[in-house]
């Protein structure tokens, strides 16, 4: 019998990152988001985190949200969850950050 389509085929639990910090001005801005899927396998695992952030469309923006300190920032974590739309969004590529799971 076929598979359900992988929308409705849950790919297990996720942690969503939403990393804050302070821009030149003192503004607590977004520094970048990541997601990463929890495993299931018993034991110690690392996972690397490809951060981003998502840019603004447009140089007249860009100058805007950097005088008045209000970046680009998702409203939703599950944006950065489901990806769904992510492709129209443009982002930037905004470093890594490590973790370790301890699965029982």
């Amino acid at each position: 019998f076929p598979l359900p389509h992988p929308r409705y085929f849950p790919a297990g639990p996720q942690i969503v990152l939403s990393v804050y910090g302070p821009d030149f001005f003192g503004h607590d801005v977004v520094r970048g988001y990541g997601a990463v899927h929890v495993p299931f396998v018993p034991g110690r695992h690392k996972r690397t985190i490809a951060m981003f952030v998502p840019q603004s469309t447009s140089r007249l923006q860009q100058l805007t949200s950097w005088f008045t300190g209000r970046r680009p920032e998702f409203t939703d974590p599950k944006v950065v969850a489901q990806g769904e739309g992510r492709e129209v969004t443009r982002v930037r590529s905004q470093g890594f950050v490590t973790i370790s799971f301890n699965v029982m």
